[in-house]
Order: C-alpha cells, then structure tokens, then sequence
C-alpha cells in the first residue's frame, strides 16, 4: 500500500462513514474497481485503525454528551439493583443510556451473519443494489416528521432503530443514514435523530472491532507512516462530515445524498 492508497482509504473512511452514503460499500467497491490485488494492503489492522479514528472525530463532536452518559449509565444501573425500574425515576442522561443499550442489542445478532456480508462485499453487483436501497430509505426517513427528544423515546422504538443498524452492517447500506432514517419514522426530531445515530456509532464501532484488536499488536515499524497518514484523513474528513451532516440535518433533506447513492450504485451494477 502506497502512501496516496492510505490517504484516500482514510478519506473515504471518514466521509463515508458518517455522511449516509455508505463507507463499506464505497471502499468495497473502491478495492473492486481500482484496488485488485495491489490494493490488499488495506488489512485488518489498518481497518481497525481508521474505524477508531472516525470514532475520535466523534468523541470530540459529542465529549459532552458522552461524558454525561459514562455517570449516567452507573447511576442507572444502581437504580435498577434497587428496584427503581420506572422510567419516571430517570433522568434525562439516564433516559438516553436506556435507548443507547436497547439501542445497541439487535447488533449482537451480526455475528451470526458475518460471512454472509463478507461474501457480499465481493459482488459490486450486490453493493450497487444495496446503495439503491439505501436511496430508498433515505427517502423515506425524509418523510419522517418527528418532533420528540431521545430521552423521550421508549425501549421498543430505540431497539428498532437498532434493527436498522444491524440491518445496516450489509456493504451499501449507511449505518448513519439507516439509524437516522429510522428515528425520524419512528417519531425523533431530525436533530435528534442525527444525535441518537452518532451516539449508537460508539458502541457499534467498538464491538465490531473489540475482538480483533489483539491484531494491533502486529503493526511493523515500516508501516506506521502509512497507518498515521489513513488515520489523520479518516479523523478529519470524519469530522467534517459530522459537522456537514448536523448542519444538512437543521437546513435541508437528504435528497441528494439519496440520488448520489442511487447513481453510484446503478454504475456499480452496469459496470459490476
């Protein structure tokens, strides 16, 4: 992998990642189109690497939030070991961790279907069909004329989001523009919805990449340089789509994200 190979990964990393066009179906279809066997360089190590620091970019957006939640989780989980079980007795943080953990759960069902997505980010044909998928519901969560808060929404409702996640883990599909699109339908105002997809995406990008970590301890001296130049484009092309993102989310649809998904992914099926 040479240099300019790890700082265009990293920015497609980044920008995709968070704005919903679908990062694994754009790299996925990058290693097809331009990659081959030349571009196998991009390994698990460097994968794991530019995932967390897309995941940087977003800590910095939300320290905040994630700072109130890390106390708010504790106190929670000390309510329940009393017997507090009533969502009247939460705060608004603690509100918000119930909708992050049922929110976060339908993703333990991935691992059952890994191979399955693996196998289908070979096929640019798939990806393609996927993308014009992912228009579709990005059109549809536009439709989505919510008014509600997170903290207001119910267990039911946080864990259907999270189906649109886990749903989302297939190459093609956004997991930012699937878990927006469905906290719009399911009554989340856009800005929050855009908040409530964020937060998910700390847990999401931890647990995919928690059990391969152990991989980081085989990075060689001679590729530090290139993992340091993909990491610093995925971190900030990330936080420019974050910031893109929250303020498309307030002024405008994602009608054009819709569209770019809908021509990319009917080049990819032509030309698959």
């Amino acid at each position: 992998m040479t240099v300019a190979e790890a700082l265009w990964c990293g920015l497609i990393q980044g920008a995709a990642e968070f704005l919903p066009i679908s990062s694994s179906g754009h790299l996925a279809l990058f290693h097809a189109f331009f990659g081959g066997e030349a571009f196998s360089g991009a390994d698990l190590t460097f994968d794991i690497l530019l995932h967390l620091a897309t995941l940087f970019a977003v800590f910095i957006v939300y320290f905040k939030d994630i700072v109130a939640l890390i106390p708010a989780f504790f106190t929670l989980c000390k309510k329940l070991l009393h017997g507090k079980r009533s969502v009247s007795e939460y705060s608004a943080d603690e509100r918000t961790a119930v909708c992050l953990f049922f929110g976060t759960l339908p993703l333990a069902a991935a691992l059952f279907i890994k191979d399955t997505v693996e196998n289908a980010a070979a096929y640019p044909r798939i990806v393609g069909a996927l993308l014009i998928l992912n228009a579709i519901v990005l059109l549809f969560g536009d439709k989505g004329n919510g008014t509600k808060a997170l903290s207001s929404l119910n267990a039911g409702k946080a864990c259907a989001v999270g189906v649109f996640q886990l749903i989302a883990v297939f190459p093609g599909l956004s997991r930012s523009g699937s878990t927006i699109a469905g906290g719009s339908i399911l009554g989340l105002s856009r800005e929050e919805a855009v908040r409530f997809s964020f937060l998910l995406c700390v847990p999401a990008v931890l647990g995919a990449n928690i059990t391969n970590i152990s991989a980081l301890g085989d990075i060689s001296r001679a590729d530090v340089p290139l993992y340091a130049v993909g990491m610093a484009a995925a971190f900030v092309s990330g936080l420019a789509a974050i910031k893109l993102l929250i303020f498309i989310s307030k002024k405008s649809n994602f009608r054009i994200f819709a569209c770019y998904c809908a021509l990319v992914g009917a080049m990819a099926i032509i030309f698959g």
